[in-house]
């Protein structure tokens, strides 16, 4: 049975993309099998810091029309071929009506009995806010991972998602605090992440230091974690 984590933090420009495609190819590095899914429909972005939008011939959406089978809207990355990409729906478009979480249920289901074997992690890259994107990209999930900066606003947003995934039954909830800068915090400038812990009430999975290399690397397609030498960021 595959491990389904949504990746997600309710407001925008967070870190939830650049986590996911760095935390997807951390797992294949180490062995395990994972297929990442972009479900921001309309306005992917995984494909690109991935490197991999020019491989992006079917989506999930061509997939359920019957247009194509599903191992040909899965991208397998040539760096990791544990690594698997599949996006929702191409650029600028609009889903089908009646897309919803049973078509992500469709999906799970689907990788779980592929020959070649299930996945041992589907990680779901979540779409800003908390609207339908939202609760399709979260139906198929047993867990997730809070994206959250030490700012009240992504807070406040973050403590609104935490609420809707409990009552949608996601107990597994951990969080990382994204782009933390010691010398503000330091400054009193910045909350603590003992601070972040207090106001959510959730599991600490990790901390991630602000760093400038998390730019160079989106515009290169080429993941923090790829970096030789490593940055601070792709350590983390």
């Amino acid at each position: 049975k595959p491990r389904v984590s949504v990746i997600t933090s309710g407001k925008g420009g967070v870190g939830k993309t650049t986590t996911t495609a760095n935390l997807g190819l951390s797992l294949a590095r180490l062995g395990f099998s994972v297929v990442a899914v972009d479900a921001d429909v309309g306005l992917r972005n995984l494909d690109l810091l991935l490197g991999l939008e020019n491989r992006v011939n079917y989506t999930l959406v061509e997939v359920l029309n019957g247009d194509c089978r599903l191992d040909q809207a899965l991208v397998r990355d040539k760096r990791w071929s544990n690594f698997e990409l599949l996006c929702i729906s191409k650029p600028r478009s609009k889903l089908p009506l009646g897309f919803g979480g049973k078509a992500l249920i469709w999906l799970v289901d689907a990788l779980k009995s592929r020959p070649e074997g299930s996945p041992q992690f589907i990680l779901i890259d979540c779409p800003a806010g908390i609207d339908a994107g939202f609760i399709t990209a979260i139906t198929p999930a047993n867990e997730a991972v809070l994206i959250t900066t030490p700012d009240i606003t992504s807070l406040r947003d973050a403590d609104r998602v935490t609420g809707l995934l409990e009552c949608d039954g996601i107990r597994d909830i951990k969080m990382i605090v994204n782009r933390v800068r010691t010398d503000m915090i330091k400054g009193e400038d910045m909350m603590s992440v003992l601070d972040v812990q207090e106001m959510l009430g959730l599991p600490l999975l990790g901390v991630i230091p602000e760093d400038s290399e998390v730019i160079r690397s989106t515009n290169r397609g080429y993941p923090l974690i790829l970096n030789k030498p490593p940055t601070i960021a792709g350590l983390a």
